[in-house]
């Protein structure tokens, strides 16, 4: 029983196997033939600009152009593969260890299944190898330990790194030759070599030899009070206090008495009465807080004198 449940497996598994990479391989021919235009619409774009002067667009466009090439290339060799890997699966059905010439060819195409989201039909093949040959195979391939066999250029191709500027500047080249232009590559080639300062750890030099300080020095408070109120305030000593001058307490005269008793005060802003309070020059908070506090102090005070008018009627 045994045996005929190994040999149906092995039948379904070759079936499978045949019918996915034949998806893939039709799928990365579509793929390639798409991404072909694509690439010679990009390439001509960037001539465009190079001819117009725009060489900061067309140093930025190029790195999409040398991505797509390199995908282009991984899809040509895992087309190459997945056509070998067809031709063998008579060999992988009756063998359970993975064949030595095969290694380098499954291994590639398990590591690349996850990094071609175009090609569904790779992460199928990658599937069936791993049941059949082992986690373990799999993790090799995957993680690129030292036994796994990926192709070299297949890693090269997908990974994700920025391309050099030494790359970049040969395919603006290719492209400035492939469309005949005079063009004069020296700005070009003076930014791609040019260091730039690593901008997100800070600067790293001090100008003019000055030290920064290891910590803030200490704030000191002290204590300042109102001479109309009495009410006392905290404030740090970092703080310039200056003198500032408000309107002295209104005088009311009797003349101003209406048959209503509608006391109407008379404003006398002869006399100014200097109140020393903190003013800070630094915080929005405390200015704020300084005019609230000069407001009470006039209203407390046209309070008193319209108290001390009624008391004198």
């Amino acid at each position: 029983m045994s045996l005929l449940n190994q040999l149906f497996n092995r039948g379904v598994f070759g079936t499978k196997c045949k019918t996915c990479l034949n998806m893939a391989i039709s799928r990365i021919k579509l793929l390639q033939n798409k991404r072909d235009m694509q690439l010679k619409h990009m390439r001509k774009e960037i001539a465009q600009f190079l001819q117009a002067g725009q060489e900061a667009i067309a140093r930025i466009r190029v790195e999409h152009v040398i991505r797509e090439q390199n995908i282009w290339a991984a899809y040509e060799i895992l087309e190459l593969f997945c056509e070998f890997v067809l031709a063998r699966v008579p060999i992988i059905e009756s063998q359970k260890e993975c064949p030595p010439e095969l290694r380098e060819a499954i291994s590639s195409i398990i590591f690349s299944a996850p990094r071609c989201s175009e090609v569904p039909d790779l992460l199928q093949i990658k599937n069936m190898f791993a049941a059949k040959y082992g986690k373990e195979f799999m993790a090799a391939a995957s993680e690129l330990r030292p036994d796994s066999g990926v192709n070299r250029t297949i890693i090269e191709k997908l990974s994700v790194s920025a391309p050099s500027g030494d790359a970049r500047l040969k395919v603006l080249k290719e492209i400035a030759q492939e469309y005949n232009l005079n063009w004069d590559s020296s700005n070009t080639e003076a930014e791609f070599s040019r260091k730039h300062e690593d901008l997100l750890g800070g600067s790293k030099h001090i100008s003019g030899g000055a030290a920064l300080p290891s910590r803030a020095p200490a704030k000191h408070v002290s204590f300042s009070s109102s001479p109309s109120t009495g009410e006392h305030s905290i404030v740090p000593a970092d703080i310039k206090q200056e003198p500032q001058y408000l309107p002295a307490p209104r005088s009311i005269s009797k003349t101003h008495v209406s048959s209503t008793n509608e006391i109407q005060p008379s404003i006398n802003n002869d006399n100014a009465v200097p109140v020393r309070e903190m003013r800070p020059q630094s915080s929005e908070i405390l200015e704020k807080a300084r005019v609230a506090i000069a407001s009470a102090e006039r209203a407390s005070a046209a309070a008193r004198s319209a108290a001390e008018l009624v008391k004198s009627l």
